[in-house]
């Protein structure tokens, strides 16, 4: 049973009021229902834990279910079932805009960082594939050996968990008391992380001034593109220890700051959407809805915990799990 404001339906509602990216300009047939009732459906489905579609589309036919229902209508009108797969197959292709959006809004609400300095850190994350790993040899002469492989997936080695075959989230995130993912996207596990960074350059807030990040961002022409945003990017370098520079005091600052951020922040995400281990979806495009889809989720947590006066830090995951 779903009372009329329970977690789920308030979260859900809060998706009518946040601000919308600009739309880019399509051709044909106007829509006749706009992206809102679907991105309801995709709050649904991350907090329910429902990584299929068709899973999601037996809820709202569950006793008690009458006011979830109701909000995934538009003017009167419930989707169909190939609408629904349609308008959520597409879905993913707007969640980095979304995020930056929400992003700059949360900035421009919470207003993290009035007692420190307006820093992010930019950082990937390593999730697991679904199923079983395609080896390398298997790979190279075009041999699936199981079924439960995902061959969308890739392999990538990663400092502290070693070779592993699944995804990346590539993330930013506010450097201060509260964390905010200011712009986020998912790639298979062997996307370079200085290659992706600059499409998430956009989707940062102009008040961000300090770009925090490690050795992989320390490239010129992402250093020249923070330049020209009028922000400075601030990466550890490569070569033995110890540094001797100029600056080196400064960045091993900078660094800690990054690392007590970013990666607290990766650690306390994959906890609240149990992706620690396997991620539940099978595909890059069914992957990239849930995973963007749980960083969408977490902006609308701390949007909701703000205007309720709760911890933006302490509780999240009981939060959630209270829908």
């Amino acid at each position: 049973m779903v009372p009329q404001q329970s977690v789920l339906v308030m979260l859900v509602m809060l998706v009518d009021r946040i601000p919308e990216p600009p739309a880019p300009a399509r051709r044909g047939h106007p829509r006749a229902y706009s992206d809102r009732p679907f991105l309801k459906a995709l709050v649904i489905m991350i907090v329910r834990h429902l990584p299929r579609v068709h899973t999601l589309l037996e809820v709202p036919a569950q006793p008690g279910m009458r006011p979830v229902r109701g909000l995934l209508t538009e003017h009167g009108r419930y989707p169909s079932r190939r609408t629904w797969e349609r308008r959520l197959a597409a879905l993913p292709d707007t969640l980095p805009a979304r995020i930056g959006c929400l992003g700059r809004c949360l900035v421009e609400r919470l207003e993290p960082w009035q007692g420190c300095g307006r820093a992010g850190a930019i950082d990937s994350t390593v999730l697991r594939a679904l199923g079983g790993v395609w080896h390398r040899r298997d790979r190279a002469a075009g041999v699936v050996p199981h079924t439960s492989i995902d061959t969308e997936a890739h392999w990538t080695k990663s400092g502290w968990h070693g070779w592993v075959y699944g995804w990346k989230l590539h993330l930013v995130s506010t450097v201060a008391a509260v964390w905010i993912p200011l712009a986020a996207e998912l790639t298979p596990a062997n996307a370079a992380d200085n290659e992706l960074a600059p499409t998430l350059l956009p989707e940062l807030p102009s008040e961000l001034r300090y770009l925090l990040g490690d050795t992989n961002y320390n490239d010129p022409d992402l250093r020249e593109q923070c330049a020209t945003d009028g922000r400075e990017l601030v990466t550890t370098r490569r070569g033995s220890y110890p540094h001797t520079d100029g600056g080196v005091e400064v960045r091993r600052l900078f660094h800690a700051l990054r690392s007590r951020a970013i990666e607290n922040f990766n650690g306390q995400f994959k906890a609240i959407f149990d992706c620690g281990g396997q991620v539940p979806t099978r595909g890059l495009r069914a992957t990239r809805r849930y995973v963007l889809g749980a960083v969408f989720v977490y902006q609308l947590t701390l949007l909701h915990r703000h205007e309720h006066g709760g911890d933006l830090r302490v509780g999240l995951k009981a939060f959630l799990k209270a829908a």
